[in-house]
């Protein structure tokens, strides 16, 4: 599997591999240093470092990642980067802070030491577990897509293997895995997950569930892929930028299908600096556009407001020279020019102005 990981990836000269100590990134070493030590992946050349990083939540992670190194170094990796992080509170959940801080880590770790890939040992019951989270979320076609085995810098080259599998790698290799204890934390749901729900689901559905749900993903990738194509080219093609807003022209936006025109909101609120909309937010934007009630603002996460300009107000906010937003037209941005005017808009503006 990370011999053809490498070959879709275009056989990188140069790799990492993202180590906790735990048994699927301590498989994903093992195998890794096999190539390592023949210095070459079907006749590419091939190095092999590693990364432990460390993001102080556990009492004793210190000792942990310490331990991670040696082991690592003990394979025959090099060379073998220990990174410390502070995961900060963003509002996202501790999974989701300690996740943006471990990737900010491999990467620079990864630029540090010319690696071309990162490699993570996310396994097919890492996936079925996404999966089923999306789940119970309501989520959408990006989340239930779990995740992809290549993107980015980062690669996934064990998403067809059990976890199982990689105990059994662990052991054939003698080499001894440390167990995160908040992986059987049921305050976690995640944890709640692993521990308890799919295990139910494969004695009350008979086996093979796991690998059920982790072909959901890989359809679903097929088709998120497909459609967040498509929204990047419309997006691209309505969006009209006037200082720090972006317009969506009304007209053409209410002429989407649906699938398309919730992402290109989705992509507009981005633009100017907002976080995913929930499906009710995104809902809420989109209601703008029927002409029943308010015409706004309606906010969205990460503090973005969005609200429809009718064309009568934009030919006379154009006409007297003013700028969108408030009864004299200022507030700040840039007029909107007379050639856009020809239909009503949805402006989403950033409520606190790009820092310098």
């Amino acid at each position: 599997m990370l011999q053809n990981a490498l070959a879709d990836a275009g056989y990188p000269a140069r790799v990492l591999v993202a180590c906790s100590g735990g048994p699927d990134s301590l498989a994903l070493a093992a195998v890794a240093a096999y190539f390592a030590r023949r210095g070459h992946v079907e006749g590419h050349p091939l190095t092999v470092g590693a990364v432990v990083v460390d993001h102080q939540l556990q009492e004793g992670s210190a000792e942990v990642a310490a331990a991670a190194v040696q082991v690592l170094k003990e394979l025959g990796l090099s060379p073998v980067d220990l990174r410390t992080v502070t995961v900060d509170s963003t509002g996202m959940g501790p999974e989701a802070a300690a996740r943006d801080a471990r990737h900010a880590a491999l990467e620079a770790a990864a630029r540090d030491q010319g690696a071309a890939a990162i490699l993570l040992g996310h396994t097919l019951d890492d996936q079925a577990e996404q999966v089923l989270l999306g789940l119970a979320r309501g989520s959408g076609t990006r989340s239930l897509a779990g995740m992809r085995p290549a993107r980015g810098l980062l690669l996934r080259p064990f998403l067809g293997l059990r976890r199982a599998d990689t105990l059994e790698i662990c052991d054939v290799e003698d080499l001894e895995p440390w167990h995160d204890p908040s992986n059987s934390d049921p305050a976690f749901a995640r944890s709640r997950t692993r521990v308890e729900v799919l295990p139910l689901l494969e004695e009350k559905l008979g086996p093979g569930v796991a690998e059920s749900l982790a072909r959901t993903a890989s359809i679903l990738q097929l088709d998120a892929d497909y459609l967040e194509d498509v929204a990047d080219r419309t997006f691209t093609a309505l969006a009209e930028r006037s200082g720090p807003e972006i317009s969506l022209p009304e007209e053409a936006l209410g002429g989407l299908s649906p699938a398309i025109r919730f992402r290109v909101i989705a992509k507009a609120a981005a633009d100017v600096g907002g976080q995913q909309p929930s499906y009710q937010r995104l809902l809420a934007a989109e209601a703008l556009l029927r002409r029943q009630g308010s015409a706004g603002p309606v906010e969205l996460p990460g503090g973005v407001s969005v609200y429809r300009l009718s064309l009568a107000e934009l030919a006379q906010r154009d006409a007297a020279g003013g700028r969108p937003g408030t009864a004299d037209g200022s507030d700040g941005g840039a007029s909107v020019p007379r050639e856009a005017a020809r239909c009503g808009k949805l402006v989403f503006r950033p409520q606190k102005p790009p820092q310098e």
